[in-house]
């Protein structure tokens, strides 16, 4: 057994001590060749501290030797000591046979503090000195997809597919495909993805894949992909969603409904899910469990509009103006931005017969929906049961103007212009 292999071996079985007395003699009169070898494996196993001096004592006999340089600035990255390695790095010449691999790792560095002109510098110096590398092209592909160039990503992606299909692990399939559907092409996605799954089941690709069949339109591909993750990982929480999505687009509503129901016990606080399953049970005909749905989400989250508006409007269509009074106050209209809720709150409140306050909501709204034929009908109607002619004349006269063939409107105008 070497010396290196010892040392290993010491410190491997917990022999700290001993291994520590060898490695000071290696430190101190080894040959290059054990203390580059014991480096290496020092580094391999994790050793850093101990690597990184046994590299730099080399460094004194060998000063400028790029090979050194790229372990040494390695095992600096891996000490946290990414400064070190840059200026470490940076000395490298161009006509060193480590160059390109120096270049690879600085443009990592830059990349990771957010200089990424200087990293795509790098690389670019890297493609010109390894013009046949695919790690070049890879790592080029990886930075412009981190800063949200998908086409060139893509474009770089597709070279390396040229010569292989993985690296570092990754598989090139997997990350084209990412790509492509990140920038809406999405039928040109779905092959890459499903190489990728031919390759290895994953969870993320599966997850790509399934999102991408649906947003291509392929929902039964979609289904099947978010049903294979759900038994994979029932936990992947972002999946219940779209599948209920996926079988509401097949028009089928309770396998939706189900989902929902899937996905809320996986992550009781989704204010999406209850919103989705209060659409779902609306468009089943189960009112009480659309109520209920709508109810939960607008208890997570008392400000969310699309869940209110629904509630809101099911709770007009079943006459229950008391209720969307409530709902009113709750979620406190004057205060949102949606002007819908003033229209519906005037509604309840005529009906309520509190007319005063049907008035100011009627009047909020109109600065809104002036344009809107419907609430104009609603409005002028109401003016006319308050009693205010005038008024009701000129939103008619509107109407009339807006639908010139309309007679019930015409003959209203006709009408109020005469009690004027």
């Amino acid at each position: 057994m070497d010396k290196t292999e010892k040392i290993i071996s010491l410190l491997e079985n917990g022999q700290h001590k001993e291994a520590i007395e060898e490695y000071n003699e290696v430190l101190k009169s080894g040959l290059p060749e054990e203390k580059f070898l014991l480096a290496e494996k020092l580094l391999q196993y994790g050793f850093l501290q101990e690597a990184i001096s046994l590299f730099e004592n080399l460094l004194l006999f060998y000063p400028g030797e790029g090979e050194i340089i790229v372990l040494l600035a390695e095992a600096y990255i891996d000490n946290d000591e990414e400064e070190k390695a840059i200026l470490l790095l940076e000395e490298i010449e161009p006509d060193d046979p480590s160059y390109g691999e120096a270049l690879l790792l600085l443009a990592d560095l830059y990349q990771l503090q957010g200089l990424f002109e200087v990293s795509e510098r790098k690389l670019r110096l890297a493609k010109d000195t390894l013009p046949d590398e695919p790690v070049v092209d890879f790592a080029l592909a990886e930075l412009y997809s981190s800063t949200g160039e998908m086409r060139k990503a893509a474009e770089l992606y597709l070279e390396v597919l040229k010569v292989q299909e993985e690296i570092a692990g990754i598989n090139i399939h997997q990350r084209l495909a990412d790509c492509l559907s990140a920038s809406g092409a999405f039928e040109e996605a779905m092959p890459h993805y499903e190489k990728a799954l031919q390759s290895k089941i994953e969870i993320n690709t599966l997850f790509g894949c399934a999102f991408t069949a649906l947003q291509a339109g392929y929902n039964r591909t979609a289904i099947e992909r978010f049903e294979e993750l759900k038994l994979l990982d029932p936990d992947f929480h972002s999946l219940y969603l779209y599948l209920a999505g996926a079988y509401e687009k097949e028009e089928e509503l309770e396998k939706a409904l189900e989902a929902v129901k899937d996905g809320i016990t996986q992550d009781e606080f989704n204010k999406d899910l209850y919103f989705f399953g209060g659409k779902a049970a609306l468009k089943l005909g189960r009112q009480e469990d659309a109520e209920q749905f709508l109810r939960e989400a607008l208890a997570l989250d008392p400000g969310f509009t699309e869940a209110a508006l629904t509630l809101d409007k099911l709770l007009i269509h079943q006459e229950r103006f008391a209720d969307v009074i409530e709902l009113m106050e709750a979620i406190n209209i004057d205060e949102h931005a949606e002007p819908q809720f003033h229209w519906d709150a005037a509604i309840a409140f005529a009906h309520l017969e509190k007319y005063g306050k049907a008035a100011e909501n009627y009047d909020k709204a109109y600065l809104y929906f002036k344009n809107n034929d419907n609430f104009l009908n609603d409005y002028g109607y109401f003016l006319i049961e308050e009693g205010k002619t005038a008024k009701a004349a000129e939103i008619f006269k509107e109407l009339v103007r807006r639908d010139p063939v309309n007679e019930e409107y015409a003959d209203l105008v006709e009408r109020l212009s005469q009690n004027l």
